[in-house]
C-alpha cells in the first residue's frame, strides 16, 4: 500500500498555496512539470495550456488509461481599475458571493495581498441588510500603493495547514487530485498505458479535459476530483440521498451526477476493488455537480468513464477541509484498480 508522508503533505501544500485560477494555471503547470518530468516516457504542454503525460506499458496493445485532474480553482478576475487601490472584479467559477465580505485574497502573480471590502453593517441601511451583497458592490482594496492589472486573477489567501487528521486550505478542489496522478505516476503499473491529464478550465466548464481526451483517445477514463461532503450535524434535517459523503469514509465513487452517468462496469470494478483489498469506500449518490467526465466521455467516439473523488467540506470557500486518511485511500484504491486492469471489465455486461 502506498502512504502519505511528509513529501506528500508538503507537495499538495506548495500546490494548495499557488494562485492558478481557471485561464491562469501557470503556477500548478510549472509544480506539476518539475514533478512529472523525471518519471514520464512522454510530456505535453496543449494548446490551452493543460500538462498531458504518458508512461508507456508493455506488450503489443496495452490498455490505454486516462486519468484526469483539474489544475485550476475557482476565484476572482480584476476587470477594472477604481484608481487609489480599488478594483472592480468578476466571480470566476461557482462561488457563493455571500462569503466574499471581508475576505483577504491574493492578487496576480506577485500575490499582492488585498481585501474584499464592501460597506460594513453600521453604514447599511434595513433595506440592503435583507439582502446579501453581491460582487457588482464590492472591490477588491490593494491599499493606495497596491498595483494590480485588468486580466489579473486573485483568489482567496488562506494558507494550507495540517490540523491533526485533517488538511484545511483553500483548492483542495482539485490540488488533493493533482497531487494523487502524481503520486500514481511514480509507481506507475508496467502492463498499461498510463495516460495522465493535468487539465484547465474545469471550473469554467470542463474544458481543457475535452482537448486532453481528444489527444490521448482513451480505452477508458477516470476523473480524479474532490467531491463536497454533506455530514454536517443535522443537516437540513430528514434522510440524505444527494451528495451523501462523508469526511473518514473513504473515496467516494460516482454512479451519476449531472453530466455523467457512470460507466456501470467501471463503478462494479471499482467497488470490488476496494473490498478485496479491504480499502474503505462510499458512493456518492446522483446530484448536482459534475467532473471532467462528463467532458471526456464525449470525446471522438466515447469513452466509458468513472470519477472517483476525495471528500472535502465547504466547496469552493476560502477553506476547506479533508481528511488525510480519505487521501491515502483514495490514493491506493487507483493504484490497486492500475493494477488488476485488464480490457476484460470492458466487456463484463
Amino acid at each position: 500500500m502506498l502512504s502519505i508522508g511528509t513529501p506528500q503533505i508538503k507537495l499538495l501544500e506548495k500546490l494548495c498555496n499557488a494562485v492558478s485560477v481557471s485561464g491562469d494555471e501557470g503556477e500548478v503547470r510549472r509544480i506539476v512539470l518539475e514533478q512529472v518530468k523525471p518519471f514520464a516516457d512522454e510530456v505535453k504542454v496543449d494548446a490551452l495550456g493543460s500538462v498531458l503525460v504518458r508512461k508507456k506499458g508493455t506488450g503489443k496493445r496495452p490498455l490505454r488509461v486516462l486519468l484526469d485532474a483539474h489544475m485550476d480553482e475557482v476565484g476572482f478576475m480584476i476587470v477594472h481599475d477604481d484608481e487609489e487601490g480599488f478594483y472592480q472584479f468578476e466571480v470566476v467559477g461557482g462561488i457563493d458571493e455571500r462569503h466574499l465580505a471581508g475576505k483577504q485574497v491574493m492578487v496576480g502573480r506577485d500575490h499582492a495581498i488585498g481585501v474584499i471590502g464592501a460597506k460594513p453593517i453600521h453604514l447599511a441601511t434595513p433595506e440592503e441588510l435583507k439582502h446579501a451583497i453581491g460582487a457588482d458592490a464590492m472591490r477588491i482594496d490593494l491599499g493606495p500603493e497596491g498595483k494590480a492589472k485588468v486580466g489579473d486573477r486573485a483568489t482567496f489567501a488562506t494558507k494550507f495547514k495540517k490540523v491533526g487528521p485533517s488538511i484545511m486550505s483553500k483548492s483542495i478542489d482539485d490540488r488533493i487530485g493533482v497531487a494523487i496522478l502524481i503520486e500514481l505516476l511514480k509507481h506507475a503499473p508496467k502492463d498499461i498505458e498510463l495516460c495522465l491529464a493535468f487539465s484547465v478550465q474545469e471550473e469554467i466548464g470542463l474544458r481543457g479535459a475535452k482537448v486532453a481526451a481528444h489527444y490521448f483517445e482513451p480505452d477508458l477514463a477516470i476523473a480524479v476530483d474532490s467531491t463536497p461532503a454533506r455530514d454536517l450535524p443535522q443537516y437540513e434535517g430528514g434522510e440524505n440521498f444527494t451528495y451523501n459523503t462523508r469526511l473518514g469514509f473513504g473515496p467516494a465513487i460516482y454512479m451519476a451526477n449531472s453530466s455523467t452517468i457512470d460507466d456501470p462496469r467501471l463503478v462494479r470494478f471499482l467497488a470490488e476493488t476496494a473490498e478485496r483489498e479491504k480499502i474503505p469506500y462510499q458512493f456518492r449518490q446522483p446530484g448536482g455537480g459534475g467532473t471532467n467526465a462528463g467532458a471526456i466521455q464525449q470525446s471522438r467516439a466515447g469513452v466509458p468513464v468513472v470519477s472517483v473523488s476525495v471528500p472535502h467540506r465547504y466547496t469552493h470557500s476560502p477553506v476547506s477541509v479533508s481528511r488525510v486518511e480519505d487521501w491515502k485511500n483514495t490514493l491506493n484504491l487507483l493504484h490497486s484498480a492500475l493494477k488488476s486492469m485488464t480490457r476484460g471489465i470492458l466487456t463484463n455486461k
